[in-house]
């Protein structure tokens, strides 16, 4: 692991006790032999001289919020001069024309950019591999999968690579990863973080910028320097700063299923139950409650949006050359060539419903907590897990608790809240109403500590 944190990195920076360059040569030193696949593409020389800038920027007198602050960059974003692939081979030899949003704030508050880090084929899977890098391996244990679709992200902080990450999280993508690994993903409210220049994303208006971080300390410093309102992104809003609150003010849900009918791990359960007997004790206003969903709705009936999203984007390309898709992404866009307009359709309202419903839910609760993931992560060769609590489940079971607070614009973040008996992570998901999320940033960092102590 890195030895210090993002906060403290940037503090000893700022008051000249390091210097940017000595933690990016760090920083180098540990991406370079790390066999986990996780950072893809990085150039020692040019994160030297990024930091070396930053050194003279200090020096000048400039107030840099991330003052020589190591990142990676999911595969995904666009960052000028550099190989960022998308996942594909469509994509093997492109390098942008320009930095994304975020890669340009990151840069002028001083962050450093490490280099870019691996994802699944257009960010559409549940585990991190794809037929240009391969997979990513779990930094506890590289026989199984961080998850995906920010597996490379997830796993670089993980492993202490870097302090921060910068994913992107569509169904849980930035949340998921980071639980299977032990560390935080903070996926905003929709339109927090502006959203590119870069790839279109096969995803209808539910994407966002996520940081990934070892803490949600610091997680909040790096969403303070990348959120905010952007011309170039019509659909980006401002987020209130929002007064303080403790969690025993704060009106507190507790889901331990999200109010669906699906198997939960025990020790997932077990962990979830030892956060609320935790609360209890504090005098928090925690009550039982689920969400009340859609009669029957789950995430097979949002699916195909993305499906239909891929085949817009890359279907021609499928019927002409199939042999470049990864099979399981393929198979996707062959689903969204086969679908009508009436399934597109019920999904784009399925996802309204969504939205409504938790919104009617937050008229009475202030936050809603839940599990991030129902199990384990699992061996890396396979889709998702075969089995959860002992039930036999499709390869999409793991994700049942992310997704419909994409759908719902809101912010969610994860932070550790235990282990299984293997020694492997578990993660507690806390959620709020869209533009609260310094209000869930707060409220994690107080479950955080109540968690460790």
């Amino acid at each position: 692991m890195t030895a210090e944190s993002a906060c403290a990195i940037v503090a000893a920076v700022r008051a000249s006790r390091t210097t940017a360059e000595t933690v990016a040569r760090a920083a180098i030193e540990r991406i370079a032999v790390s066999t986990l696949g996780a950072v893809v593409d990085f150039d020692p020389d040019e994160g030297v001289a990024a930091a070396r800038a930053v050194d003279r920027r200090l020096a000048d007198g400039e107030d840099l919020p991330l003052a020589g602050l190591p990142v990676v960059v999911k595969d995904t974003i666009w960052v000028a001069g550099r190989r960022v692939t998308n996942g594909s081979l469509l994509f093997r030899d492109f390098r942008p024309p320009r930095d994304a949003i975020v890669v340009e704030r990151l840069r002028r508050a001083g962050a450093v950019i490490m280099g870019v880090a691996n994802t699944s084929e257009f960010a559409c899977k549940g585990v991190t591999t794809n037929r240009v890098y391969g997979p990513t391996r779990h930094p506890l244990d590289p026989r199984l999968t961080p998850g995906g679709s920010s597996g490379g992200p997830a796993a670089a902080v993980a492993a202490g690579l870097v302090p921060v990450a910068i994913g992107t999280d569509a169904g849980g993508s930035s949340r998921r990863p980071p639980a299977h690994c032990g560390i935080v993903g903070f996926k905003p409210s929709f339109g927090a973080v502006p959203n590119g220049p870069g790839f279109p994303g096969p995803f209808s208006g539910i994407e966002c910028l996520a940081p990934i971080a070892s803490d949600v300390g610091d997680a909040r410093l790096v969403f303070d320097a990348i959120a905010g309102p952007d011309p170039r992104d019509p659909e980006s809003i401002a987020i209130p700063a929002g007064a303080p609150r403790s969690l025993a003010a704060t009106r507190i849900a507790l889901s331990p299923r999200l109010g669906l009918d699906v198997p939960v791990d025990a020790s997932v359960s077990a962990a979830i139950e030892r956060v609320a007997e935790r609360l209890a004790q504090i005098g928090s206003d925690l009550r039982r409650a689920d969400p009340a969903w859609p009669t029957g709705l789950g995430e097979a009936g949002l699916m195909p949006l993305q499906h239909a999203g891929l085949a817009a984007l890359y279907g021609d390309r499928r019927r002409a050359e199939p042999d470049l898709f990864d099979p399981d992404v393929g198979r996707q866009i062959d689903a969204g060539l086969a679908l009508d307009a009436v399934a597109v359709a019920r999904a784009r309202l399925a996802s309204e419903a969504i939205a409504r419903a938790l919104a009617a839910f937050f008229g009475d609760v202030d936050l809603l907590l839940c599990p991030t993931v129902p199990c384990a992560p699992w061996p890396l060769d396979r889709l998702g897990p075969e089995t959860i609590a002992g039930v036999t489940v499709e390869p999409r079971a793991h994700a049942v608790f992310t997704p419909f607070f994409n759908h719902a614009l809101v912010p969610a973040v994860t932070i550790p809240c235990g282990r299984t008996g293997d020694g492997l992570p578990i993660g507690l998901q806390i959620v709020g109403p869209r533009g609260s999320d310094r209000h869930v940033l707060d409220a994690a960092a107080a479950l955080e500590a109540l968690i460790s102590t």
